[in-house]
């Protein structure tokens, strides 16, 4: 069998979500959008179930499968629904749905619901994706308690760049998200990953937990709080074949990599139709036979190259690390110009294999 597969160690995921919850106090919901991104959605909510206060996923089809496989917990649509028809299917399924735009407003109030919906009403405070304007916010309040359609509502709102420690754009957008809700009486949802981890006094009864639940820092610069992250998913394969080249050959697709000195190149099972980045470029680091190296030239559809030149115990069969608990998800994004929420979501063709750490 081809050597490359995904490790994910479910104890650091419950590790990462007690983080969220102890850090802020709050209620988390566990987001597990995109199959938790590339880790295995159903798995990832069934090692979190008995501790989770819910998930969140992105549409229904996601929430269906983790009804499907047994999860009873809580499960929030990000997105809402995407036609009215859905209605029924997220009363039968006992979910929770994101109430974004009027029209899904409107589609509440003139369908017939067999019970109560909690709902969870956006607001736009600034990043303008989806969610109310401000000034129709307090309306759409009250238009849903109007409708006897909803048991709850939960306030909610999304940040543009929480992500970015030095920015005053969270806290004006938690300006802008008080001045909406002022008088309404209802629990209030803000903080997403890098606000749980950067912003500690942005109020929040309810967290939702992405990235940081995998392991991987949403910032570019070292931070506390995410330093206590325990990375989920270990990528790794084996060395396949090695080559003892001389100085001035040339490596993979279109040579990008020419040796400066006699040198020995492993190649790597692995590649870009596993999820590994195409654009990773050269010295992106990689962790061989225990030791800390680089990868040579232009990463191809199923295999890589590899630095062997300085790790002489490395050799055919040698286990690579790509990314995980020596290798840093988030260090390979930077280098291939991305960020790890990609790199995990494009994560595919390799096994996963699940443990307990």
């Amino acid at each position: 069998m081809r050597p490359a597969r995904a490790l994910i160690d479910l104890q650091a995921l419950r590790h990462n979500y007690r983080l969220a919850r102890d850090t802020t106090g709050a209620k988390a919901l566990a987001v597990i959008k995109a199959d938790a991104y590339g880790h295995g959605a159903l798995r990832c909510a069934q090692a979190l179930e008995a501790e989770a206060d819910g998930f969140a996923v992105a549409c229904i089809e996601e929430a269906l499968e983790l009804r499907a496989g047994g999860i009873r917990a809580p499960i929030l649509l990000l997105e809402g629904f995407f036609e009215a028809s859905e209605l029924e299917l997220i009363v039968e399924h006992d979910l929770w749905c994101v109430v974004h735009s009027l029209w899904q407003l409107e589609a509440i109030e003139q369908t017939r619901v067999a019970k109560p919906l909690n709902i969870w009403l956006k607001l736009d405070s600034g990043m303008h994706r989806v969610g109310l304007h401000p000034k129709d916010f307090q309306a759409g309040y009250q238009r849903l308690l109007a409708s006897g359609k909803v048991a709850r509502i939960v306030l909610m709102s999304h940040f543009a760049r929480a992500d970015e420690l030095d920015s005053q754009a969270s806290a004006e957008q938690v300006v802008v998200f008080e001045e909406a809700r002022k008088g309404l009486a209802a629990e209030v949802s803000l903080r997403n990953s890098p606000a749980v981890l950067g912003w500690p006094n942005i109020p929040s009864d309810w967290v939702r937990p992405g990235i940081m639940l995998y392991g991987a820092t949403p910032f570019e610069v070292p931070q506390e709080v995410a330093a206590q992250l325990q990375p989920v998913m270990t990528l790794e394969s084996k060395v396949i074949c090695v080559r003892e080249l001389p100085a001035g050959e040339p490596i993979g697709y279109g040579a990008r990599f020419i040796t400066p000195k006699p040198m020995r190149i492993g190649v790597v099972a692995m590649g870009y139709a596993d999820g590994y980045p195409r654009l990773a470029p050269t010295g992106t680091p990689v962790m061989v036979a225990g030791k800390r190296s680089q990868l040579l030239g232009r990463v191809s559809m199923d295999m890589l190259c590899i630095d062997l030149t300085d790790v002489p115990e490395a050799g055919l069969g040698s286990t690579v690390q790509l990314w995980g608990k020596d290798v840093l998800a988030s260090d390979v994004a930077i280098a291939a110009g991305t960020i790890p929420y990609q790199i995990f979501c494009n994560v595919r063709r390799v096994p996963m294999l699940y443990s307990e750490g």
